[in-house]
């Protein structure tokens, strides 16, 4: 038996396994002793990693639907029929009617070549991936304020901290390290708060709860800069040295009193006070918030109300303080990293700078399209009114995790062409016209990102099944097909170089360094060979930061008469995302093995709800069925479900509402209706309606 080093493929806090292999393939997995971010720790979910990549349903040869149905190919056929069909689509639309949809679990390199692949060979700006839906409004929100979108400090630094706010994260059940690390701060002397509309695991041992109003955080965060203004708590040196824009930011927000924020949130006045006074006082503050920031149709005036608190207390630039957004995804970071955004390129180089296209059209030989293209929802919007035809989606599990389930499935359906990468036939492949076999993280090289912006390496462990390639090899031979030379890579090493070249953010990383020094933080380059952990120290990427007043904004859809819910959605301890890979755990599956509503106990005994009784839910969207699970974690008036489970497709509720600016979805808030299903009967699983196998092609 071998232990080869790799890193943890679920949430991004990026811990480091052992994949143990035994005559070719994965039989266990161990943490891996002294690694920099989980020390020898591991949660439920990265112990159950090897089932994640279980060849047992695993795809090992390329299928073609045809007459509805998938055969098996041959990879010639296959290539040749993908290439065949964009060309066909850009003979008949262009360029703007064609995409990618890159991955967010896939390496950096295989990262890089999709957006090479979209940019180079397709023509198109169209790339994106699931960052649009989780934290697009960070990218969006830190680059107006700060200059730069991504977690400030390191995770160690909570090690560092006074005081540790987390705002609309689920910390313990989502990252499961670093909610342990706090609670370890905890017990050392650190103040814990969490501000969450829900009474989480990390809120019921927190020092103190601030339960608010689902959606209104702008408002809870400029009640207390009002309260820090008027009480003079604010760092009055750090405003003056390092940020502009102070005084419409103090003219915003005069007027916000406690009693004002308090009737706007739910939050008590004496709470806000002893919130305010607790952050600003604190000498080190870290500030960790997730996607209960970002899921708002205002996400992006969400993250800058949150960046407007830490400049005005000067918790930046030092250790253990910070705005550090809690990425859900192992790779989210990394792919937006690669430039998988429809208006950077690796680097976060803008596409709108003529300089940076005229640069990368030198480097690819190809020149580069002119503007930003459509984000993935834009895609979307653009099949449905019959402009964009084909569509290359790589692991993104999309009928599952994006809002408005039924009016994905129209423009997936609307598609010209449709093909897709990936381990198994999940829900979305069983839409694809092609359908390519990936391999998995354990059976290719290459690099991560995790959510403190360290790269870190991966080591190949066992072949992939069959005949499954890594992505970036997929695009590289589709790319030839397609009469393009520039993507003849000999192994991820050689990718990676390339990527590093073009981008003076990670300009002095390489495998080989990684390799030596077990992970490195960018910026890494001639000024920072070492990397570093923690941005802002001295300046800003910008200049000075901007402060920049927002304002309350209401959710789109609240209840009324009709549908007198409001909803929400979480995620669970022992599953992940769309449950694709937990599910295959038996030993994750028995903790909770089907899908939930969580409603508080007043609304349930109203509605004659009993505990695990089914219930029917319904939005202006469409409706499902689950089972009622009765607690105090939420408060009355709202329910939640976690999206992991197909049986019970909460996206199928969710809003499309969009931010303007970053176009993130609303999937924190919408409204529904609750019909109690009679005691004995079951409630039905959406895998049992027809349109689920309208689609199937099996």
């Amino acid at each position: 038996m071998q232990t080869i080093a790799s890193i943890c493929t679920f949430c991004g806090v990026g811990c480091g396994l052992g994949l143990r292999v035994e005559d070719g393939r994965v039989v266990g997995v161990e943490p891996q002793p002294g690694h920099p971010v989980s020390a020898g720790q591991l949660c439920a979910k990265g112990w159950a990693s090897g089932f994640a990549i279980d060849t047992g349903n695993r795809l090992r040869m390329p299928l073609i639907k045809e007459h509805g149905q998938f055969r098996e190919a041959s990879w010639d056929e296959a290539l040749a029929l993908v290439a065949s069909e964009f060309r066909a689509a850009l003979e008949a639309v262009g360029p703007d009617g064609v995409g990618v949809i890159s991955c967010a679990h896939a390496t950096n390199e295989d990262n890089y070549a999709a957006q090479k692949f979209a940019r180079a060979v397709l023509g198109t700006a169209n790339i994106d991936h699931c960052a649009r839906i989780c934290h697009s409004p960070s990218v969006a929100g830190l680059s107006r304020t700060l200059g730069s979108g991504a977690m400030t400090n390191s995770i160690a630094d909570i090690d560092e901290a006074e005081l540790i706010l987390v705002i609309g994260a689920d910390v313990t059940e989502n990252h499961a390290m670093i909610g342990a690390r706090m609670l370890r701060a905890q017990a050392r002397g650190a103040r814990l708060i969490v501000v969450d509309p829900r009474r989480t695991r990390l809120a019921r041992l927190a020092d103190q709860h601030v339960q608010l109003r689902v959606g209104s955080n702008i408002a809870l965060l400029n009640g207390l800069l009002h309260i820090i203004f008027a009480n003079g708590w604010e760092d009055r040196d750090f405003l003056a040295c390092r940020c502009d824009n102070e005084a419409a930011l103090r003219a915003h927000v005069r007027d916000l009193t406690p009693e004002i924020t308090s009737a706007q949130t739910g939050v008590p006045v004496l709470a806000l006070i002893e919130l305010a006074r607790a952050y600003s006082q604190a000498r080190r503050a870290f500030i960790a918030y997730g996607m209960g920031i970002t899921q708002f149709q205002s996400g992006t005036h969400n993250v800058i109300a949150v960046a407007n608190l830490a400049l005005v207390c000067g918790q930046l630039g030092r250790p253990g303080t910070g705005v550090n957004p809690l990425r859900g995804q192992n790779n989210v970071q990394g792919a937006c990293d690669m430039g998988c955004l429809p208006d950077v390129y690796p680097g976060y180089q803008q596409v709108s700078d003529a300089a940076v296209r005229e640069k990368f059209a030198r480097a690819w030989g190809v020149a580069q399209p002119p503007a930003p293209g459509l984000t993935s929802l834009g895609m979307s919007e653009a099949a449905l009114r019959g402009e964009f035809r084909a569509l290359m989606v790589l692991g993104e599990e999309l009928v599952v995790t994006d809002p408005d389930q039924h009016k994905l499935a129209r423009a997936l359906a609307a598609l010209d062409f449709l093909v897709v990468v990936e381990l198994t036939l999940s829900e979305t492949a069983r839409f694809a016209d092609v359908v390519l076999p990936a391999a998995s993280f354990a059976e290719k090289d290459g690099t991560f990102s995790n959510c403190e912006r360290r790269m870190q390496l991966l080591h190949k462990a066992v072949e992939p099944p069959g005949q499954a390639r890594a992505d970036w090899q997929i695009l590289a031979a589709l790319a030839e097909r397609m009469g393009y030379q520039g993507m003849r890579w000999a192994n991820s090493e050689e990718v990676f170089a390339e990527m590093a070249a073009l981008s003076p953010l990670f300009s002095a990383i390489s495998h080989a360094r990684l390799a030596q020094a077990g992970g490195l933080q960018w910026p890494c380059d001639e000024a920072n060979p070492a990397g570093t952990a923690i941005l802002h120290r001295h300046c800003f990427p910008r200049g000075r930061a901007q402060l920049i007043p927002v304002s309350q904004v209401e959710p789109d859809e609240c209840p009324d008469a009709d549908y007198p819910f409001c909803f929400t959605t979480q995620r669970l301890h022992f599953h992940y995302g769309g449950g694709a890979m937990t599910r295959k755990s038996p030993l994750l599956e028995r903790e909770i093995p089907a899908g939930l509503l969580f409603i508080h106990p007043q609304d349930a005994a109203r509605l004659g709800l009993g505990e695990a009784q089914g219930v029917r839910v319904a939005s202006r969207r469409g409706q499902l069925e689950t089972r009622a699970h009765l607690t105090d974690d939420v408060p009355p008036g709202t329910v939640s479900m976690p999206y992991h489970f197909r049986e019970a497709p909460c996206n199928r509720l969710t809003s499309s509402a969009q931010d303007p600016i970053s176009h993130m979805p609303e999937l924190k808030a919408c409204a529904v209706a609750l019909t109690p299903l009679p005691p004995a009967q079951a409630p039905r699983s959406e895998l049992e309606r027809p349109q689920e196998a309208e689609h199937a092609g099996l």
